[in-house]
């Protein structure tokens, strides 16, 4: 019975017709394209091209390049959020390509292994999210508990006292509290603070929502994407752009995948050395380790910061226990791990590196950081196949 009801409902509605669907020209062979030579084209031939050389078509062209940089100056200025949000989700696609087709090669579907990878992307970020606003939450209850306690002691305090006796402290704080509290423009920004806070808590999900459906419509039309891109170069130099950028997408991907792996390690030792010590919010900190530990060169060491800080709530020798620890980890892994991981991946000079993370941190913050490495060896290839190339010709 299920098998009828099936075999119905894959039955075409009758009197329906297919959707049209925008699709690209059929690639021609060269018989094809003397064919349209002769004029079998049904929209005709195309004319003679104006020489380039005519000053119409030059002061027209150069009119024409002037407005489009005009153009796509405003648009980038007033869609810098949305651009933003569409490099990150292609970063992300490409990221998981790999992933994706890896599945494939293991006879899972494509829609199915990117629901998969994405989910599982998805989960990670959820994760980090549940472990982390709990984890705020209970902070906050703590110092907004402990806080007038604190302030009662310190007002008890012999230093307190001995500032008053001099100064007048506590009248001068009294002083300021009552004016702070009559003037409706101090209230006003606290209110606007708050309501700041939440419009960016609100577009921060809002924003998280868009990248996660433009990654599953990138991943699921990354081929198309490429085969569509190809076209647009002339046919003579297609084989050399589709190697080029497939070598170029497999880096990125590459680079993505092996920078996971390596943070994941990392954020696993760092746990359980800070398990091993009884260091604080050893949950969180794994986390925040994993997310720094994806820009290079400098995340580790601020991860290695921010946790020996930690650290030091619980003395000085827990801190310098747990330094000696992660350092030798960082060395261990810099000669051992991450070469053996990033084997595949990209391979970009030092120097190089070090100036492509500052200027794309500067750029676009810890997304520039994170892509600089990336698009360093893009440009390089690209530089040492084309550019040396075709300079070593002349």
């Amino acid at each position: 019975m299920f098998s009828v009801v099936a075999r119905r409902l894959r039955q075409p509605i009758p009197g329906a017709q297919p959707r049209v669907r925008f699709e690209m020209p059929p690639e021609l062979e060269n018989g094809d394209h003397a064919a349209l030579d002769d004029g079998d084209d049904r929209f005709g031939s195309p004319g003679p091209r104006m020489s380039a050389q005519h000053p119409l078509y030059l002061g027209f062209m150069g009119t024409a390049g002037v407005g489009v940089a005009l153009l796509l100056f405003y648009i980038g200025t007033h869609t810098a959020q949305l651009l933003l949000w569409i490099v990150t989700a292609l970063f992300i696609a490409l990221g998981l390509d790999p992933v994706v087709r890896w599945l494939e090669s293991q006879k899972v579907p494509r829609p199915a292994g990117i629901l998969l990878s994405v989910g599982v992307l998805a989960a990670a970020v959820a994760g980090f999210f549940a472990t982390l606003i709990p984890t705020i939450v209970e902070q906050v209850t703590e110092i907004v508990r402990q806080a007038p306690t604190w302030i009662r002691d310190f007002l008890d305090s012999e230093f307190f006292r001995t500032l008053d006796s001099q100064f007048g402290v506590r009248d001068r704080i009294s002083e300021e509290l009552d004016k702070f509290v009559k003037n409706p423009d101090a209230m006003g920004g606290i209110f606007g603070g708050v309501v700041g806070f939440g419009s960016t808590v609100a577009n921060s999900l809002f924003g998280a929502l868009i990248v996660l459906v433009l990654s599953l419509y990138f991943l699921g039309a990354l081929p198309a994407m490429k085969k569509w891109a190809y076209r647009l170069a002339p046919r003579s130099r297609r084989p050399r752009v589709e190697a080029l950028s497939e070598e170029i997408t497999r880096s990125v991907g590459n680079y993505v995948i092996g920078q996971a792996c390596v943070a994941l390690l990392n954020a696993l030792f760092a746990f359980i050395v800070m398990t091993i010590l009884g260091v604080p919010f050893s949950v969180l900190l794994a986390f925040v380790v994993a997310l720094l530990a994806f820009i290079p060169l400098v995340g580790g060491m601020i991860a290695a910061v921010v946790v020996i800080l930690v650290s030091l709530t619980l003395g000085w020798q827990t801190a310098v226990i747990y330094a000696i620890c992660y350092f030798a980890y960082l060395q261990f892994e810099a000669y051992f791990i991450s070469p053996r991981i990033m084997q595949r991946a990209v391979a970009v000079p030092g120097a190089v590196a070090v100036i492509s993370v500052i200027a794309g941190g500067s750029l676009l913050g810890v997304l520039g950081a994170l892509i600089a490495i990336p698009t360093a060896a893009a440009t390089m290839l690209l530089i040492k196949e084309v550019f040396i190339v075709r300079q070593d010709r002349h």
